[in-house]
């Protein structure tokens, strides 16, 4: 198999290309109430009926917080050469505020120890969605005090673990946590507010630069920080309609340029704050807020699943929108309510995603144009399928290998055509808790038994292993 932009040209990475998996601390490590950790809003969320699919939750997900030797061992037989995972903030700083409990950041530090003694790269993220509960009791993301909140947090991890981890991630996807969690309510905390959204947009940029300044002043210079963000690669459903266009910068505006605005270029875009006047003022974007967001990165992290089709709607949107993020008669796009969403035409993962490859090519040269000279990691990507496995406990996915061989081409395509990408992060390293959709949707190229726990490395893990050792994709056909 050959790269199709290059039919002569085999699929071959660049010499220290980083080749990872990722995951979440909510989605795997179970051990919910041990050593002091607290409920987040996730645990709240999962525990309230009717929230997930089944009422699932992540009271033990896949125990890794028992098992993460046994997880560090299979990595490294896989041939991984970084890791990707988050801290859950409620393990590390109960309720969100006061001293540090020892004993959760042990977990972290043993994390490490252990990554590293098996020669992969650890990845932190922050806040991958999981805010202590007693901060949402407080307000949650809307109030700025969470931003300070925030910080605090930061520093203490960074004291606890810059001098052994060198990449960090300060958040993971905000707009998640701000128009999924406060919009539309699939996500935790649940709430359906359209301001509440967009403070906590700018809430969430305020702790990355608080974030990102608390660690720097902990950690050594050598380290880097960067930031997660699932931008979305939007795109009209008649490029030639001038109101499907406008459509696409409404929608880009709201997914893309209320965070990448600030964080690369130090300003909010001007058609954000005029599409959405009729929801909020902005009255809490506060002198030196922009100075504090727009902290140089070291890095950015790039999230990409599928694309976004939209065009000017007929009349007003009510009621769940196509738009990939889970049904809801509540908007996640305030402001937005004259822009319909389309199922973009192809094959479909299990999620209703369509399969194009050729969107993280597009997403991955936008941002060498948006910010020339930053490095790019690809921080997740991959798709669910309903994997089983075969009578000899096999599990073949090679759906997912496709998938993975399509999208891995275009970030070379991408490297090829002058992008400075230096790793990517599978997602995700096993199945496991897929937030609202509970444990419906299969993520993993490990399988996870889940009611043994028993992991098993599925034909995609073996062949992700194999381009991880040799720096080439095999052909996609290999299973």
């Amino acid at each position: 198999m050959t790269d199709s932009a290059h039919p002569a040209t085999p699929v071959t990475f660049p010499p220290g290309f980083l080749w990872g998996a990722a995951t979440s601390a909510y989605q795997i490590e179970g051990a919910v109430r041990e050593d002091g950790r607290t409920p987040s809003i996730w645990d709240t969320f999962s525990h309230t009926p009717g929230k997930t699919v089944g009422g699932e939750h992540g009271d033990i997900a896949v125990d890794h917080y028992h098992r993460y030797r046994e997880d560090v061992a299979m990595m490294a037989d896989l041939g991984l050469s970084a890791y990707r995972f988050s801290i859950s903030w409620s393990r590390v700083q109960p309720t969100g505020r006061g001293p540090a409990v020892q004993v959760g950041l042990d977990f972290y530090r043993r994390l490490v120890d252990e990554l590293l003694k098996h020669g992969i790269k650890p990845a932190a993220t922050l806040y991958h969605w999981d805010l202590p509960q007693e901060l949402e009791d407080a307000g949650g993301w809307p109030e700025r005090d969470t931003a300070l909140r925030f910080a605090e947090y930061a520093q203490i991890v960074g004291e606890a673990l810059g001098d052994r981890v060198e990449q960090w991630i300060t958040l993971n996807e905000p707009w998640c946590s701000a128009f999924l969690g406060y919009g539309s309510g699939v996500h935790a905390p649940g709430r359906t507010e359209p301001e509440a959204t967009l403070r906590a947009a700018h809430h969430l940029n305020l702790a990355h630069g608080l974030g990102t300044l608390a660690l720097r002043s902990t950690m050594p210079a050598r380290n880097a920080v960067a930031i997660s963000l699932n931008s979305s690669v939007v795109r009209p459903l008649s490029p030639q309609n001038p109101a499907d266009l406008a459509a696409v910068r409404k929608i880009d505006d709201l997914a893309n340029g209320v965070f990448h605005g600030p964080m690369l270029h130090g300003a909010y875009p001007e058609t954000l704050f005029a599409a959405t006047s009729s929801v909020t003022d902005w009255s809490y974007l506060l002198d030196g807020d922009l100075q504090t967001i727009n902290q140089p990165l070291d890095a950015l992290g790039l999230n990409y699943y599928t694309p976004t089709l939209v065009s000017a709607a007929e009349g007003k949107v009510n009621g769940p929108r196509t738009d990939g993020h889970g049904a809801s008669e509540h908007s996640p796009w305030p402001g937005a309510d004259d822009v319909a969403f389309h199922q973009t035409p192809g094959e479909r993962t299990e999620m209703g995603w369509t399969i194009d490859p050729t969107g993280l090519h597009e997403l991955i040269m936008r941002y060498t144009r948006e910010a020339p000279g930053l490095p790019l990691y690809i921080t997740e990507n991959g798709a669910a399928y309903d994997d089983k496995p075969d009578p000899d406990g096999r599990v073949h996915d090679p759906e997912r290998i496709a998938y993975l061989h399509g999208h891995l081409s275009a970030v070379r395509r991408a490297i090829t055509d002058g992008a400075d990408v230096r790793g990517y992060y599978l997602w995700s390293l096993m199945d496991n808790f897929e937030w609202a959709y509970g444990y419906d949707k299969r993520f993993g190229a490990v399988y996870v038994d889940y009611a043994s726990l028993a992991r098993t490395p599925k034909s995609s893990a073996h062949w992700y292993g194999q381009a991880a050792r040799t720096g080439t994709l095999p052909p996609a056909t290999s299973d």
